[in-house]
């Protein structure tokens, strides 16, 4: 039974708990964790301001070097984080060992910014100056964190926070908030009191009480489309600036000269892993006519193979939903689904004998591009196919949805491949790969309702956490 606390000004203050349960087994307590509440949101703000002074006078090539430490102790201790992340979310576990790793790769890269380049020298019209630009911290920020990937998200969040030099105030999902008490307390000792701060909540009560402190400089947020805008409505008033990654409904192109079995793999492994409870899954599947019944018939045969098991077991592909309202939500879709008139070609049912949040890999077809399975993000292990006569067409579907996160079409012909990438509204493009995947020093973000588009992830997220100063500099001494 794991006791989480939050994390203020050093210190680990505790508070009312709420129980954590399993969901593979709903009866198997994992541990509890102390909610914090709006007077714990406000001596954190306070503790993060004092800290930031001092943080950003240590400089870039020392920030560094703490990240690199910190990278290290994440890197020994990928077991305990990864059966954590499992037992509070249902992840299997080959995928949160998987994320962890992720993490600690994350903070080693940003580790490494300490000893780049950080402005700019600019010409001056007048010779006897210099000019030039250079970065300093945004200041303190908000850091605010979905459940679904409880390590690998606030790593990419947290590391380029720090190493820019700002100080924080981290709010994860309260469904992960165990992963991010291990995170944290991985973190504590290597870093003056007040650089990091945790608190943990209702969104309701804790995330409200920071995404409308008018003293904060930034928030970063991933998470739902409606909380994101909320999140953008504030900021309006209080000035604050926003990063916000807010969802997708990802299409993949099946094209007529696509290679099949490379396709169904890449489909199952975008819309399964993580029950589908990721930003980026798999949710559309648009085959041209010619390829159709074939592929439809090698994915039928690839998703019963699947196994639906305990997530601590290795063989295990598909584990439990996250919670209970998780599971209502996605059968909800699957009703919707069958009411408009597509038509269930598997999953759909849950086992009544199995005890955990469990959603069966579901299949529709005759699915038509505006039915509210293929607009709305449905989060959990649903495909949706559709069928196009031609490129164009598909690309027409796939872009007729209010997101733009990422996009895959699976093909042999280099002018489809290029088509696509230039034809496609999303931020994030991907040829005979799946949907999911994006790696860390590469810009994630979205289009449309997706993103506030900015870019998080490699060298781009030094374009939210810092801000530009420019300077000219003429000596005294210079021409009169």
């Amino acid at each position: 039974m794991m006791e989480a606390r939050n994390y203020i000004s050093g210190a680990w203050i505790g508070g009312p708990t709420l129980e954590v349960f399993y969901p593979a087994d709903v009866s198997r307590s994992v541990g509890r964790y102390s909610e914090a509440n709006e007077d714990d949101v406000q001596h954190a703000i306070e503790a993060a301001i004092a800290a930031q002074a001092g943080w950003k006078a240590i400089g870039f090539v020392e920030r560094g070097n703490i990240l690199s430490m910190i990278a290290s102790r994440i890197e020994h201790n990928v077991e305990r984080l990864a059966e954590i992340a499992t037992l509070e979310m249902g992840k299997p576990i080959g995928e949160t060992r998987g994320e962890a790793l992720r993490a600690a790769a994350i903070f080693r890269y940003y580790s490494g910014e300490g000893f780049r380049s950080i402005g700019d020298v600019i010409p001056a019209a007048k010779p006897d100056t210099l000019q030039y630009s250079l970065r300093e911290p945004l200041g303190t920020m908000a850091i605010i964190t979905p459940w679904n990937f409880p390590l690998a998200i606030p790593a990419w969040k947290i590391a380029p926070a720090l190493v820019f030099g700002n100080t924080i105030v981290f709010k994860p999902g309260e469904l992960s908030s165990l992963s991010a008490f291990l995170l944290v307390e991985l973190m504590a000792d290597v870093l003056p009191p007040g650089v990091i701060n945790l608190v943990m909540g209702k969104g309701s009560t804790v995330g409200e009480a920071l995404i409308t402190h008018r003293q904060l400089n930034g928030i970063s947020f991933t998470g739902s489309r409606q909380i994101g805008q909320h999140i953008a409505a504030t900021a309006v008033e209080t000035g604050v600036k926003v990063q916000l990654e807010m969802g997708g409904k990802n299409p993949v192109i099946i094209a007529d000269d696509a290679n099949l079995n490379l396709a169904v793999d890449m489909v199952v492994s975008g819309a399964l892993r993580s029950a589908g409870q990721k930003c980026t899954a798999t949710s559309r599947v648009i085959v041209l006519e010619g390829v159709f019944e074939s592929f439809k018939g090698l994915l039928l045969d690839r998703v019963a193979s699947v196994k639906l098991g305990d997530p601590l077991e290795a063989d295990t592909y598909l584990g439990p939903v996250v919670s209970a309202h998780q599971r209502e939500k996605i059968l909800g879709y699957v009703a919707v689904g069958a009411r408009d008139g597509a038509r269930l070609l598997a999953g759909g049912a849950v086992d009544p004998e199995r005890a955990g949040y469990f959603v069966a890999p579901t299949i529709f077809e005759e699915v038509q591009p505006q039915d509210t399975i293929a607009q709305e993000e449905i989060f959990g292990p649903v495909i949706a196919l559709l069928k196009a006569a031609s490129v164009a067409e598909a690309i027409a579907i796939a872009n007729n949805v209010r997101f733009g996160l990422s996009a895959s079409v699976f093909t042999s012909s280099l002018d489809t491949a290029l088509r696509f990438v230039d034809e496609i509204d999303a931020g994030m493009v991907r040829v005979n790969e799946e949907t999911a995947g994006v790696e860390l020093q590469a810009p994630f973000g979205g289009v449309k309702d997706s993103s506030s588009h900015s870019r998080e992830q490699g060298r781009a997220a030094i374009e939210f956490y810092t801000r530009t100063k420019t300077v000219a500099l003429r000596p005294a001494y210079g021409r009169s």
